[in-house]
Protein backbone atom coordinates (compact mmCIF):
# COMPACT_ATOMS: atom_id res chain seq x y z
CA UNK A 1 0.00 0.00 0.00
CA UNK A 2 1.80 3.30 -0.86
CA UNK A 3 2.55 6.16 1.56
CA UNK A 4 2.78 9.20 -0.29
CA UNK A 5 -0.69 10.92 -0.86
CA UNK A 6 -0.16 11.39 -5.12
CA UNK A 7 0.58 7.49 -4.94
CA UNK A 8 -2.26 6.86 -3.23
CA UNK A 9 -4.22 8.75 -5.52
CA UNK A 10 -2.94 7.31 -7.99
CA UNK A 11 -3.95 3.87 -6.93
CA UNK A 12 -7.60 5.36 -6.74
CA UNK A 13 -7.50 7.06 -10.27
CA UNK A 14 -6.56 3.80 -11.86
CA UNK A 15 -9.01 1.42 -10.26
CA UNK A 16 -11.79 4.00 -11.89
CA UNK A 17 -10.16 3.89 -15.44
CA UNK A 18 -9.33 -0.34 -15.10
CA UNK A 19 -13.22 -0.23 -14.13
CA UNK A 20 -14.38 1.51 -17.07
CA UNK A 21 -11.80 -0.14 -19.53
CA UNK A 22 -13.24 -3.56 -18.39
CA UNK A 23 -16.76 -2.00 -18.96
CA UNK A 24 -16.13 -0.93 -22.61
CA UNK A 25 -13.93 -3.79 -23.77
CA UNK A 26 -16.97 -6.32 -22.50
CA UNK A 27 -19.91 -4.26 -24.25
CA UNK A 28 -17.40 -4.49 -27.42
CA UNK A 29 -16.60 -8.09 -27.34
CA UNK A 30 -20.73 -8.89 -26.72
CA UNK A 31 -21.20 -6.37 -29.94
CA UNK A 32 -18.74 -8.36 -32.02
CA UNK A 33 -20.06 -11.63 -30.98
CA UNK A 34 -23.66 -10.46 -31.83
CA UNK A 35 -22.77 -9.13 -35.55
CA UNK A 36 -20.29 -12.14 -35.77
CA UNK A 37 -23.68 -15.00 -34.97
CA UNK A 38 -26.51 -12.41 -37.09
CA UNK A 39 -24.17 -12.49 -40.19
CA UNK A 40 -23.39 -16.34 -39.90
CA UNK A 41 -27.32 -16.50 -39.07
CA UNK A 42 -28.42 -14.35 -41.58
CA UNK A 43 -30.64 -12.86 -39.55
CA UNK A 44 -32.76 -9.56 -41.02
CA UNK A 45 -31.44 -7.35 -39.13
CA UNK A 46 -27.89 -8.40 -39.30
CA UNK A 47 -26.82 -4.62 -41.31
CA UNK A 48 -27.85 -2.93 -38.22
CA UNK A 49 -26.33 -5.25 -35.62
CA UNK A 50 -22.69 -5.45 -37.88
CA UNK A 51 -22.90 -1.47 -37.70
CA UNK A 52 -23.82 -1.13 -34.33
CA UNK A 53 -20.60 -3.34 -33.69
CA UNK A 54 -18.62 -0.98 -35.82
CA UNK A 55 -19.69 1.66 -33.87
CA UNK A 56 -18.45 0.28 -30.28
CA UNK A 57 -15.24 -0.38 -32.49
CA UNK A 58 -15.33 3.32 -33.38
CA UNK A 59 -15.85 4.25 -29.60
CA UNK A 60 -12.98 1.79 -28.32
CA UNK A 61 -10.73 3.30 -30.47
CA UNK A 62 -11.43 6.42 -29.74
CA UNK A 63 -10.78 5.80 -26.29
CA UNK A 64 -7.44 4.18 -26.25
CA UNK A 65 -8.34 1.08 -26.19
CA UNK A 66 -7.76 -0.50 -29.08
CA UNK A 67 -5.00 0.40 -31.65
CA UNK A 68 -6.58 2.29 -34.41
CA UNK A 69 -5.05 -0.50 -36.53
CA UNK A 70 -6.57 -3.26 -35.23
CA UNK A 71 -10.02 -1.07 -35.24
CA UNK A 72 -9.85 -0.50 -38.65
CA UNK A 73 -8.73 -4.25 -39.66
CA UNK A 74 -11.79 -5.29 -36.84
CA UNK A 75 -14.16 -3.10 -39.25
CA UNK A 76 -12.87 -4.20 -42.46
CA UNK A 77 -13.63 -7.84 -41.67
CA UNK A 78 -17.01 -7.39 -40.26
CA UNK A 79 -18.30 -5.19 -43.04
CA UNK A 80 -16.38 -8.23 -45.30
CA UNK A 81 -18.31 -10.90 -43.80
CA UNK A 82 -21.59 -8.61 -43.81
CA UNK A 83 -21.01 -8.05 -47.86
CA UNK A 84 -19.86 -11.97 -48.29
Amino acid sequence: MPNIKSAKKRVKVIETKTLRNKMIKSDLKTAIKKAESAVANNDADKADVVKAAIRKVDMACTKGIMHKNKAARKKSQLAKSLNA
